[in-house]
């Protein structure tokens, strides 16, 4: 177990280390725990957090994990247009990009985002 999270930890840090969010072009971060997904727009430049959000701010209605994600990534899109955000830098934390991740980042993508 803890020879997976060194694994996920040394991911993170290759990928932080190519990217870099921007007031115009923040940095959209996400978690995944076992059971809910978090997600945050950081501006590295200010090391400010502009949104952050959890799956636990959106109702289910007895969906999957994988369909909480996509809705979780819509609303998270719908946010992120309130407050005049259209272009994000995807930051998936060193966890691969499958299952939950890229369904997030798809509902993310539907909802009208671009990274």
């Amino acid at each position: 177990m803890i020879r997976k999270r060194e694994k996920r930890q040394r991911r993170h840090k290759k990928i932080r280390s190519r990217i870099h969010g921007t007031s115009k072009m923040p940095r959209f971060f996400v978690f995944r725990s076992t059971n809910h997904i978090y997600a945050q727009l950081i501006d590295d430049d200010k090391a400010k957090v502009l949104l952050s959000a959890s799956d636990k701010d959106i109702k289910k209605l007895k969906l999957t994990k994988s369909e909480v994600a996509k809705e979780f990534g819509i609303f998270v899109a719908k946010k992120c247009l309130e407050k005049k955000i259209e272009k994000v830098v995807f930051d998936r934390g060193g966890i691969v990009y499958h299952g939950r991740i890229k369904a997030l980042a798809d509902g993310a993508r539907e909802g009208g985002l671009i990274f």
